[in-house]
């Protein structure tokens, strides 16, 4: 791989606005690829790759520098250049690049692999935290995160199949394979801005990943039901709840945020999904409005999102131990209110994009014990080292008399 110059310095511009300044990096990278119109998409892989390697292992890479984390012009440029060396990329000869002690980054990396925390690049008090809820499988799982995530598409059934969808993208040479046990599944082969192509825009599928479709399908909607997808944000598997249910019975898709219910409401007509209502939480009427009339309700809970790390390294770093305390106190919260709008013989399910036991099954525990009328039918617990997607928990739990 040859180094260039402007790519480079995107690169480096990137990374003083996440480690400096605090943006998020998916953010900085939409609004850096959008810089420069000539750049073809091995050049804009590269810059958006680069800017989520160097995230990813900010404080492996921060150890071998020597940066102590002060991220000057100069230190950032010793970050990329560790990035390079262990990619093993030929360094060019420029002045950034002036007696790079090659042998001795190498060197650094080799040691530094004895220390979990350094060499999975994150937190001391998050490594710890790992380890007190998961045991062992925290090596396997914290690995599993440090992974790029797979570009996993979720064929729209309101509009076209898995195989019709397979020919169409290949028509517009992107290679898609179907995923064992994932019904509406397709991997991409490689990665591709699928964004632009006709498909997407005629409302064919959605971007997301094989973990998150699980989701909607463990509520066992079925058309003609009355839904509530209690914590929409989005829209991703308010959208998939459409799908299942062919577009008859009804949706309401509430949140506190109304900028994201707008974007719902754009993503859901270009979807053809018309059986959705979204309603904006302003005050606790709207909920109490619901009590005891859903057949089912959706709880995608707010939560930690270490199930994400693959595709939002950067939440590791923004992530505090406070955090995680006062979102349990949330989501025991929204289970205690939400649970209220289930009717009678219907069911909800709980949801985290997280790992940690505390957020996932001590909460539905929690709840159980002081909720006789609900019963747990079953729960999923996916892991992104088993899997090889994110990781998600989901518990089906049953209103009985």
């Amino acid at each position: 791989m040859r180094l260039h110059r402007n790519l480079v310095l995107a690169v480096i511009d990137s990374l003083n606005y996440i480690y400096n300044d605090g943006l998020y990096a998916d953010k900085v990278v939409q609004k850096t690829l959008k810089r420069d119109s000539r750049w073809g998409s091995r050049d804009r892989g590269f810059i958006a790759e680069t800017i989520y390697d160097c995230v990813r292992w900010k404080r492996l890479y921060n150890e071998i520098a020597g940066t102590k984390n002060h991220f000057t012009q100069e230190n950032l440029w010793k970050i990329f250049t560790v990035w390079a060396t262990l990619k093993g990329i030929k360094l060019p000869d420029w002045k950034q690049f002036k007696d790079t002690p090659v042998r001795r980054i190498k060197g650094r990396f080799d040691e530094l692999q004895s220390n979990r925390a350094i060499k999975e690049s994150i937190p001391d008090w998050l490594d710890k935290l790992g380890e007190k809820e998961l045991g062992k499988q925290w090596d396997k799982e914290i690995q599993a995160l440090n992974q790029q995530a797979s570009v996993i598409l979720r064929t729209n059934t309101l509009k076209t199949t898995k195989s019709k969808l397979q020919k169409i993208l290949m028509a517009d040479e992107i290679e898609t394979a179907p995923i064992d046990g994932y019904t509406d599944a397709l991997q991409l082969a490689e990665r591709k801005n699928v964004f632009r192509t006709d498909a997407f825009k005629r409302g064919y599928f959605e971007v997301q990943d094989a973990s998150s479709q699980l989701v909607a399908e463990f509520l066992e909607v079925k058309p003609g039901m009355r839904v509530v997808d209690a914590c929409a944000g989005a829209g991703g598997k308010t959208l998939h709840l459409a799908a299942l249910m062919e577009n008859k019975g009804q949706i309401i898709a509430l949140d506190i945020y109304e900028n994201k219910l707008k974007e719902l409401k754009r993503r859901a007509k270009r979807a053809g999904a018309h059986n959705i209502e979204p309603r904006h939480i302003s005050s606790t009427k709207v909920i109490k409005k619901l009590y005891n009339q859903a057949d089912r309700v959706l709880i995608d809970a707010p939560c930690s999102g270490l199930g994400v790390l693959k595709r939002n390294p950067g939440t590791k770093w923004n992530l505090q131990p406070e955090f995680i305390e006062n979102i349990k106190k949330t989501q025991a919260e929204i289970l205690e209110t939400y649970a209220k709008m289930v009717k009678k013989g219907g069911k909800m399910v709980y949801a985290t994009c997280s790992i940690l036991k505390s957020e996932n099954e001590q909460q539905v525990e929690k709840f159980l014990n002081s909720h006789k009328e609900f019963k747990l039918i079953k729960e999923k617990k996916v892991s992104p080292a088993e899997s090889g997607y994110d990781g998600f928990y989901m518990a089906l739990l049953e209103k009985i008399d």
